[in-house]
Order: structure tokens, then C-alpha cells, then sequence
């Protein structure tokens, strides 16, 4: 099949120093695409590029993509996308792999980058950061139609992701019968493996591992960012970190004589693309839709006879890995990361995947794994990916959608429109609202269970929510606030 998918070159950047040593993030994505296309043992490949595809980072680049082509002398200069927040890094992949099965197009790269360790950088030594201006908008520039928040929700917990991770993540231990220091307990265990497996990952931001009771233990460095987690079980996205991968056909890599060695190949991946904003979800603990997709990777994987070697779940905070374990039904013993995790190899904001993707690459190149997972997210635990990986093709790269599916299975709860009553908790976090004041944030079901989102800044009730289960239990609201427990 000469327009079977694969890839052909990859590169993972870092940067770490002071400020003057440190690139902003269109020339790490220019060194990545560089080193990528070196990888790939045949720069020659760079005029066969047809399209270049960037998920949306912190930068306020219109298109880095056509300014990247230019820099590196592309034949032609390809059609360019980019991607924010809301659409599956993953998907940015399989639209390439899909394009080049069907013969639309030869080639692809995958890109995205981050430079927010320069930025902090700026701040610390007091030095002015600038960005290059580019003001040409890219072909297209893509976006989630529906909102990643509920109204209420957005009020008491802003746009900053790990608050509504934290909620899930009460949901999940409540849902795993789980005691409050058993649980702590298990999360930092798991997180203290991680940080060891990044403190191994060359690519990986972590210098040393740490150990349980440091992720367990709140201390200046290791504050509590939104009850259960703390600073070290969160993404860390003040990296200066890039990533790339060049897609293209079998034919045209036969064509440039790329090394087997170099060839690795796409074999399948599903998508769950039903956004339900975390206000409206039917279970905070569990997606339907992911399970969905979850299911169908393990039929197709049933269907090839393949076993799995290796898997890197998205791990920007515990209830991501702990969400795709159960919906692909792992035991606690495999290993969930071949990175090190995102507080600990680095969370870039909006293109770990590609990292995560690089490195499984790099693991069956070197043969220590013959078939690996990647899984991803976009928003709140909104949407989720899987994509297998090989070092031989099967018949196609088979994609599904399970999206559809899923809308018609996984119905938004109502939104409450009772000012005043009582309600079950289904889920809360604490959250520091100011430097010393605390504000603990709940969802309700109401008694007609349609759900609610509440607060509260009463110490002795923050107390107790931190000290015992209060998932299950019921409270009483007026106008958003919690009056009695």
C-alpha cells in the first residue's frame, strides 16, 4: 500500500539556563522542525511538505508554521493549521495520517512548542521578554464549538484547569471507596514513580526524583493548589520545551531511502469529541465516551493480535491517569508512563502529546517496545484520544470516531435553577481564593437531581471537608452559598 502512514523524523527540544540562554517558543519550534527533519536522515523530505500543523500555545503568533517553512527554504510553502484548546493534540496526527492514506497529501509535520521557563525567567532577572511579531493568520485556524465551562462553575473556579481535575478527583476516590489518607497515600506513591521515570527521561524537565512524602507534604515549594493536590502532583507548564514529528507515505519515504530503522507507523487511534463541561457531566469519576474509545482500541488491537508493550496516559494531574487505567481496564502493576509524567517531564500546555508521542517512538526505534499506547485530552477531561503505535504496518491506520456514539449514550444533567434547598455533594475541592483566605467549591445534585455548583468561606466547614469524606453527603444553599452541612 504505497499511501500507507509513517513516521520518519522526530525531535524532542529542551532548554533550561537563565534568561539570555533560553529561545522564545518559535525558535524552539524551528530547532525542532530542523532536528526532525535531520532525524529523518534525508533533509530533502522538506519539499514534500504539504501542511504543517500546530496546536495553539501561550505565544501570540498568528502562524509560526508558513514563517517556519520559509526559514527552512521549504520547496513549496505548505497549508498550515492551527489548533487551540479544545481539539485533541491527537487529532492534529490522525487528520495527517488520514490525508496521506487517501492520497491528498504526501507529507506532514506536527509541531508545537512552549517558552514559558523564559518568560518566568524574565520576571525573576528583570529583563524585558519579547516575541516576534507574526501578523499573516495561518490557512486555518481551528477551534471547539461548544464552551469547555458551565457558567457557575467558571464563576468559582476560573479558567485554571486543576480545580475541576481536583473535584474529579474526590469523585473518584469516593467512587473507589478510597479513605482520605489511603488515598493521599496512593497518589503520592504513584506520583513518586513518575518523578523517577523522568529523572531518567533525558527530555524530561525533572533533575532528581522525589519521594513520597515530599509530594505528600505541603511545604513552600509544594503548596496545596486545589484540595487533594499539591504543586507536585500538578502539570508543570514552565518549560522551555518543543516537539516534532514528520508524518509521510511509505511511498515517498521509499522514494528518499529513509532507514527501516527510522520508519515507525500509526496503527490505530479513537477519539471521544462529546464536550460536556464538568457542571453538566452524569458522573464526575468516569466518561462514557471515553470508555467508548477505550473499548474500541482494544478491539482493534484484538483484531491484529496485538499486546501492548508500553503506555504514556496523560498525566497532567492524578484523575487523568487514573480515568484512562480504569476505562482500559490496567491492573495497578503496569507502568502508566514512559516520560516521567507532566509535573515531571513537563506539561507543555497544549502539545504534551507530541512529547509523549516522540518518546514512544524513540522506545520501539530502539526495539525496547514492539507496540505502545499514547493516550490524550483536551480541556477538563473533556475530550479524550488513544493512538497505538508499531514497528510494522497493518492493513490501514484504523481511526474511529466515537463522538456520535456517545452523544446519543452520555446526556448534559440539567443545570439547577433552584436558589435555595439542599443538595448531595457529588464532588468539591478547596482553593486558595486570596493569600489567606480559603473557599471550598462544591457540586450539587438538587433534590430533582439537577446539578448546582456552590461555595463556601466558613473555616470550620473548609476543616471538616478537608479532614473526612463529604462526597455522598448533603448540605443546604442559598444564593450559591453553602448555609448549613
Amino acid at each position: 500500500m504505497k499511501n500507507r502512514s509513517v513516521v520518519i523524523g522526530i525531535s524532542a527540544i529542551q532548554q533550561k539556563g537563565n534568561f539570555e540562554n533560553l529561545d522564545e517558543a518559535l525558535a524552539l519550534m524551528d530547532q525542532a522542525v530542523k532536528e526532525a527533519l535531520s532525524d529523518s536522515g534525508n533533509k530533502l523530505v522538506k519539499d514534500h511538505i504539504d501542511e504543517i500543523r500546530i496546536p495553539k500555545g501561550f505565544w501570540r503568533y498568528r502562524d509560526p508554521g508558513k514563517w517556519i517553512a520559509k526559514n527552512n527554504d521549504f520547496k513549496n510553502i505548505p497549508t498550515t493549521y492551527i489548533t487551540k484548546i479544545g481539539v485533541l493534540q491527537q487529532n492534529l496526527i490522525n487528520e495527517a495520517c488520514l490525508r496521506i492514506e487517501n492520497g491528498e497529501i504526501n507529507a506532514s509535520i506536527i509541531l508545537g512548542g512552549e517558552a514559558r521557563y523564559k518568560q518566568l525567567r524574565s520576571v525573576i532577572e528583570k529583563k524585558e521578554y519579547f516575541e516576534t511579531q507574526l501578523d499573516e493568520n495561518p490557512d486555518f485556524y481551528i477551534k471547539a464549538k461548544e464552551d469547555l465551562y458551565g457558567d457557575e462553575e467558571l464563576a468559582e473556579l476560573g479558567a485554571m484547569a486543576v480545580g475541576y481535575y481536583a473535584t474529579m478527583e474526590t469523585a473518584i476516590r469516593k467512587n473507589d471507596g478510597e479513605k482520605i489518607a489511603e488515598h493521599q497515600n496512593k497518589i503520592a506513591s504513584m506520583y513518586e514513580e513518575f518523578s523517577k521515570v523522568a529523572s531518567n527521561n533525558k527530555n524530561g524537565w525533572l533533575d532528581h526524583p522525589y519521594s513520597k512524602e515530599e509530594i505528600l507534604n505541603t511545604s513552600k515549594k509544594n503548596k496545596m493548589l486545589a484540595y487533594p493536590y499539591n504543586k507536585l502532583h500538578c502539570t508543570s507548564w514552565n518549560v522551555n520545551q518543543s516537539a516534532a514529528l514528520i508524518i509521510c507515505s511509505e511511498e515517498l519515504a521509499n522514494e528518499l531511502e529513509i532507514d527501516n530503522k527510522k520508519r515507525v507507523y500509526p496503527i490505530a487511534s479513537s477519539e471521544n469529541n462529546h464536550m460536556i463541561a464538568v457542571q453538566q457531566r452524569p458522573k464526575l469519576f468516569e466518561s462514557l465516551g471515553m470508555r467508548y474509545a477505550a473499548n474500541s482500541i482494544n478491539k482493534i488491537m484484538e483484531r491484529f493480535n496485538i499486546i501492548l508493550d508500553a503506555y504514556d496516559l496523560y498525566s497532567c494531574f492524578p484523575a487523568a491517569v487514573k480515568m484512562f487505567s480504569k476505562s482500559l481496564d490496567l491492573s495497578s502493576e503496569i507502568p502508566k508512563t514512559i516520560t516521567g509524567s507532566m509535573p515531571y517531564a513537563g506539561g507543555p500546555l497544549n502539545s504534551f502529546v507530541l512529547h509523549s508521542t516522540v518518546k514512544m517512538i524513540e522506545k520501539i526505534r530502539a526495539s525496547e517496545v514492539k507496540h505502545g499506547l499514547v493516550t490524550g485530552v483536551s480541556g477538563m477531561m473533556t475530550k479524550q484520544s488513544f493512538c497505538v503505535w508499531g514497528n510494522e504496518y497493518q492493513e490501514q491506520f484504523v481511526f474511529d470516531d466515537v463522538t456520535e456514539k456517545a452523544k446519543l449514550d452520555e446526556s448534559p444533567i440539567k443545570l439547577s435553577n433552584i436558589t435555595e434547598g439542599e443538595g448531595e455533594i457529588i464532588g468539591y475541592t478547596v482553593i486558595d481564593e486570596s493569600e489567606n483566605v480559603q473557599k471550598a467549591v462544591l457540586y450539587l445534585d438538587d433534590e430533582r437531581k439537577h446539578r448546582k455548583v456552590v461555595s463556601s468561606h466558613d473555616k470550620e466547614f473548609i476543616n471538616l471537608l478537608l479532614e473526612k469524606e463529604w462526597v455522598g453527603k448533603k448540605v443546604g444553599f442559598k444564593a450559591g452559598q453553602i448555609v448549613s452541612y
